[in-house]
């Protein structure tokens, strides 16, 4: 009965998103009409929650009558991985895509403020077929209330690789990234059908483009960390292409958060603004062709049907020719108001943009270009980190030269020579950290150039708030206790990229890593420790088996520490799963993997080995920027109060 009650409700917000969309684009003009599109989008909104809330009350039960249930869960499988397991799949995943964006519909049509009656209304409708469009894919393409007869009694358990707990808060927070990209596209198409663009419209533009862009760091960010404790890989980047899918919409949502400042700041912009949004959602929506559509293989694939991956393109074919039709028609009608001079924080914000949006395409080409190559008869070619690392990095490199540059430029106008001045300390420091890392590493120009990026942007960022703390008279302390949010949001937002890229660098080019075969009272030296293996012995989980390895770690000051490491049995998979052991120091991690257990030995185990220089940089970097970003979404919604 249940599935049958989630079924309904979906399908009645699909009839709800429908009309929401008629209602919205087509009688934007009308109070009465436009206020029940408002209604409807959050009856809609309603209607999802009440379908998802169903599913996840299936897989709770296990109820393996439902076939979605049956292929994704367990009956022994823990209560948390039963609750993640709803999206942990292709059909239920998609159910959360159609909720999220159901619900940032409702919030939207909720939150009006001080927007037009037809820049709302239209916005509204626009995202209710874009809802529309999601749960017409679910229904009937994807339906996760499907029943199975006859019913297994058990149940085919979840990918052991998804048995995590970030499986609880990855998935969720990159399909609010990927469809909290949605809001924008439909501001951004509600601006086109209005031939207006305005300061306005960019102040509502501003914070959607924010909670996806916040959203989408905050998930990649997890799933880089997931694959580095767990896949036992030792690393946390591999420009997997479905890694690189959710690498572009958030280059553009980089690009789209700068260019909507410009445009609600200074009026400029206005077009590139809205081709960016339009731009962002396409790429969220090319996301979810390369999970779905079968074309990959790996480890984040949900789907291998070949008519769903034609059903996504069909979808993203939609909202392109929709959004770059009506770019085509209406933007050249858009007012565009006085220039800006080429060097101001303006022009800053462009190069900014001009170079994101080039490292999206390059990350594109590459990502495609194979699938491309396979489908017209080329045969199997691959595109790896050599092509991303001679491409991208460069790019980004010089983009994050130019970055402490523009908060010291003024608006319309800025100084060149007085922006040196100010930041001749970072500079200073820069090529310092350039010098010495040169000659520590033996003259490797790439990471000592690396190096010199993140102190230079960390720098940057300090020295900007300082700039702001000198202003006016007054304590030091007082001055800082009032500094407005948008300028800490900027310098941590500059300072987390400079942390992550000192991390990346230093995980990258100094890593080192060592396998071993070790039996118990063995030890062996790495990274200047004395690592012994103590003892190896089984375990039994809630629905594992595992084998666990107890570390000692000597460290060079006398301390010692202790660590484990597992290989899991899962009886639902033939394949084992490594659960590694991570000792971190504030100079990285000392990483533990176990292996096999070596034939012909004495009871010996392999271990494999690593030390991670400044790895967890990396994350810190990226709750920086995440935290920058949620301190200028705080400090947009003081102003809407303000205003209100």
């Amino acid at each position: 009965m249940i599935a049958e009650i989630g079924a309904f409700a979906a399908a009645l917000a699909l009839a709800l998103s429908l009309a929401q969309g008629l209602l919205g684009v087509f009688y934007a003009n009308s109070q009465a009409r436009s206020a029940a599109a408002a209604a409807l989008s959050q009856a809609a909104a309603l209607s999802c929650a009440i379908a998802f809330v169903c599913l996840v009350t299936l897989f709770v039960q296990s109820d393996f009558t439902v076939a979605v249930v049956a292929a994704n869960s367990h009956v022994d499988k823990p209560l948390i991985y039963k609750i993640a397991g709803a999206w942990g799949n292709h059909e239920g995943s998609m159910l959360l895509w159609c909720l999220v964006s159901a619900l940032f519909g409702a919030i939207f049509a909720t939150l009006r403020g001080n927007q037009s009656l037809g820049l709302w209304s239209r916005t509204i409708g626009v995202q209710g077929f874009v809802t529309a469009g999601a749960l017409i894919y679910t229904l009937f393409l994807s339906n996760p209330f499907a029943r199975l007869d006859p019913a297994p009694m058990v149940g085919s358990g979840l990918n052991p690789l998804l048995q995590d707990p970030a499986l609880a808060a990855h998935p969720p927070l990159l399909y609010l990234g990927y469809v909290g990209m949605s809001v924008p596209f439909s501001l951004a198409l509600a601006a086109l059908i209005e031939g207006r663009a305005d300061q306005a419209w960019a102040r509502a533009l501003r914070p959607w483009t924010l909670i996806a862009w916040i959203c989408l760091t905050l998930g990649i960010g997890l799933g880089s960390y997931w694959a580095y404790y767990e896949l036992g890989w030792g690393g946390w980047w591999f420009w997997d292409p479905v890694e690189n899918a959710s690498f572009m919409p958030w280059l553009v949502a980089v690009a789209l958060v700068h260019s909507a400042i410009v445009t609600e700041r200074r009026g400029s912009l206005a077009s590139w603004t809205i081709l960016l949004a339009i731009m962002g959602f396409g790429l969220a929506l090319l996301g979810t062709f390369l999970v779905r559509s079968g074309v990959l293989t790996s480890v984040h694939a949900f789907a291998v049907d070949p008519r769903r991956g034609i059903a996504v393109l069909i979808l993203l074919g939609l909202a392109l020719g929709a959004g770059f039709g009506l770019y085509a028609w209406r933007a050249p009608k858009l007012a565009q108001p006085s220039g800006f001079a080429a060097v101001s924080r303006e022009s800053m914000l462009v190069w900014n943009n001009f170079g994101l949006a080039v490292a999206a395409g390059v990350v594109l080409i590459g990502t495609i270009y194979p699938m491309l190559v396979e489908a017209f008869g080329g045969g199997l070619i691959s595109v790896g980190p050599p092509f991303f690392n001679a491409t991208v990095v460069p790019l980004l490199a010089l983009l994050f030269l130019l970055l402490p540059l523009g908060p010291m430029l003024t608006w319309r106008v800025g100084d060149m020579r007085a922006a040196f001045v100010k930041l001749a300390p970072a500079i200073v420091l820069a090529l310092a950290t350039l010098v010495i890392a040169l000659v520590s590493t033996h003259w490797r120009v790439a990471p000592a150039l690396g190096l010199m990026l993140g102190v230079w942007l960390i720098a940057g960022g300090l020295i900007y708030l300082w700039t702001r703390v000198q202003r006016g008279a007054g304590k030091i302390s007082a001055k800082i206790a009032i500094l407005p949010l948008a300028v800490w949001s900027m310098s941590l937002a500059h300072i987390g990229a400079g942390v992550l890229t000192l991390g990346a660098v230093a995980e990258t080019a100094f890593r080192s890593e060592r396998a071993v075969a070790l039996a118990p009272g063995e030890a062996a030296t790495f990274a200047g420790r004395r690592i012994t293996l103590l003892e190896v012995g089984s375990i039994e989980g809630p629905n594992y088996s595992a084998t666990r390895a107890n570390f000692r770690v000597d460290e060079a000051n006398g301390a010692a520490r202790s660590i484990s490491a597992e290989r899991r049995y899962f009886p639902t998979s033939p394949m084992p799963t490594t659960e590694v052991g991570i000792l971190s120091s504030f100079d990285g991690d000392l990483y533990f993997a176990l292996g096999e257990q070596v034939r012909d030995s004495q009871g010996a185990w392999t271990v494999r080995l690593y030390h991670n220089p400044l790895v967890h940089f990396i994350f810190i970097g990226v709750l920086l920027m995440a935290l920058g970003g949620a301190l200028s979404l705080t400090a947009l919604a003081r102003k809407r109060k303000a205003a209100s």
